[in-house]
């Protein structure tokens, strides 16, 4: 039985899990209404840091087409209950895994650094708050092929709609920080490689009348999502897909952001391409310079930035992204990161990193992991081979022609293809992949989703008439079953 979610994103888990108790009542008073109930045990693969017994579930049924279950859906809610009639094909169990392999349908994109002499990266489109599907990035950038890649904002009440859920490098300029040590996706793209890092963020702002530490950017104060972040609530943990708070914040924005920063109550400083405070305003919201930057406080922070940004002061920003060894990670224009999570191949082995990445949510019953972890979804996943070559994969979901990936199978597959390193990237009615001007796959949602501009872009500088001469050019599987 699943429980509706009231959450806005289509790709949100429903509560479908509980107690073995509480899934027996269900399953009892459905057959005094009538309905032929059963309770399931749920076991999940083992992960690296999860998975095994995750709950109990009640079902009803067993039905050759959706259409079929009707009359049963009927009684179901008749007795009070939600329900909806699901294909068990994707369900991600620990039996379902071993004894059935898909059908699944991939889009493989393979940059070998040796032979393609175009530029990997990533886009974000004209600015960071707007969403836009990977084909219009696509064919913007006059791209070769491009899939979707990071997590964004989906919905307005937990930040910039489109804003990147974790760390995003563009052009080299670091325009969103990192989720806590999430994995993320770097990319050279001065020599087509890429490379899987654990990054964290560091910053602060600093004048003749001190310093101060720099939470975020280029994203709405307060307004955390995936949390991870220094005094978030109500965890500075990572935590997929919840939006975490935080009333006291110092934001920079930089002109990429949009038009105009949020606005609200605060303070917000206006700093030029010299690092002058220009204004100082009592409330946020504003336009920020070229070549400059913006700085909003909130909360205990408005006094802070108020006596270290008078107008006319030198305000300097020190952002960067650290390394696993603490090291500052050089950026240049080449240079691209994007977020993603968890990761799924280290070393050549699967090493799916859930808890630790934030795909575990506490007390809920494990219905979250249930959904997002456990069972088969459409997926994007990316990582690099042992001869050095970036990989970009998608695999279609929740339809009979393909059933999508659990994480687990998703790292198999990972290391089928050949992957040394691979992590998870947005999946989903986001995962599309794009190659000569068209989609090349079956997005879930029956058509290609906007998203967050966090789409990887080959640019081509030649032509060729021999398509296998052309690395970077997709390779579309048959169905694996």
């Amino acid at each position: 039985m699943a429980i509706p979610s009231d959450s806005p994103d289509p790709d949100a888990p429903t509560s479908a899990l509980s107690s073995q108790a509480t899934a027996q009542r269900t399953a009892d008073k459905l057959k005094a209404a009538g309905v032929d109930a059963r309770v399931e045990h749920v076991q999940s693969p083992q992960l690296a840091d999860a998975g095994g017994d995750l709950g109990f579930r009640a079902r009803a049924g067993h039905f050759a087409a959706q259409a079929d279950g009707a009359s049963v859906v009927a009684k179901i809610k008749a007795a009070g209950f939600a329900s909806s009639v699901i294909y068990t094909g994707w369900d991600g169990d620990s039996e379902t895994s071993t004894k059935t392999r898909g059908p699944w349908n991939l889009d493989v994109i393979t940059i070998d650094p040796r032979k393609y002499d175009g530029q990997l990266a990533a886009s974000f489109g004209p600015d960071l708050e707007k969403r836009e599907t990977t084909s219009q990035l696509a064919a913007d950038a006059h791209a070769i092929a491009a899939v979707n890649a990071g997590f964004f904002v989906f919905d307005p009440k937990a930040g910039a709609e489109g804003d990147p859920a974790g760390v995003g490098v563009y052009g080299g300029r670091i325009l969103s920080e990192a989720v806590a040590d999430r994995p993320a996706l770097v990319i050279d793209g001065k020599k087509n490689a890429s490379s899987i890092q654990r990054l964290t963020w560091s910053g602060k702002i600093a004048s003749s009348a001190g310093e101060a530490a720099l939470d975020g950017i280029d994203r709405v104060p307060g307004l955390i999502r995936n949390c991870g972040g220094a005094n978030d609530l109500p965890t500075s943990g990572p935590l997929q897909d919840v939006t975490c708070t935080n009333s006291s914040e110092l934001v920079t924005f930089t002109p990429e952001f949009g038009p105009a920063t949020p606005a609200g109550p605060g303070l917000e400083v206006t700093v030029d391409s010299k690092d002058t405070v220009t204004s100082v305003a009592e409330t946020r919201g504003a336009a920020v310079p070229a070549g400059g930057h913006t700085i909003q406080a909130t909360g205990t922070d408005v006094a802070r930035l108020r006596a270290l940004a008078p107008l006319g002061a030198k305000l300097k920003i020190d952002a960067g992204l650290l390394g696993q060894d603490g090291k500052p990670l050089h950026t240049d224009k080449a240079t691209s990161v994007v977020n993603g999570g968890p990761l799924l191949v280290k070393d050549g082995s699967v090493d799916v990193t859930a808890r630790h990445d934030g795909m575990v949510h506490p007390n809920d019953g494990n219905s979250f992991y249930y959904g997002w972890v456990h069972k088969r979804n459409p997926r994007t996943f990316a990582g690099t081979d042992a001869q050095g070559r970036t990989m970009l994969v998608t695999a279609d979901g929740r339809s009979t022609a393909s059933l999508g990936l659990s994480l687990k199978e998703e790292a198999d597959v990972a290391v089928s293809l050949g992957m040394v390193q691979a992590m998870n990237l947005d999946g989903g009615g986001s995962t599309t992949a794009v190659a000569e001007g068209r989609v090349q796959n079956s997005p879930s949602g029956g058509s290609e989703r906007a998203v967050g501009m966090r789409s990887w872009y080959f640019p081509p500088v030649r032509t060729t008439s021999r398509a296998e001469d052309v690395p970077g050019e997709p390779a579309r599987s048959s169905p694996v079953s």
